[in-house]
């Protein structure tokens, strides 16, 4: 099943809280909306603004890009997220990519 663009924000910022173990109302105060309002983030009920994430990115000095698929040492995490990005690419980049992949596996 390929997650939703607005699943992987909604997940990301949960997953983002929990990493720098705040509750919903320290990690809410932090980026200025109201503890329902990241409540319903997380649970995706609703998406969150563009204004929203630029403020979270900055707080955390992290990218949107890093927000939608995290750094993670947990292997699932990591294959998942590869998984993801392998799906939005073009049969091209995936011979490409299994090239390098290759290379890198014989070191």
């Amino acid at each position: 099943m390929i997650m939703k663009y607005q699943e992987l924000i909604n997940s990301g910022i949960k997953n983002l809280r929990k990493s720098h173990n705040l509750t919903q109302e320290e990690f809410a105060e932090k980026i200025g909306i109201s503890i329902q309002g990241l409540s319903n983030i997380e649970r995706n009920r609703y998406q969150p603004t563009s204004d929203t994430v630029d403020k979270i990115c900055s707080v955390f000095k992290i990218t949107p890009y890093e927000l939608i698929l995290p750094k993670s040492d947990d292997c699932e995490d990591l294959i998942k997220n590869i998984t993801l990005m392998l799906k939005r690419c073009t049969k091209r980049q995936l011979k490409k990519i299994y090239k390098i992949i290759d290379i890198l596996i014989k070191f």
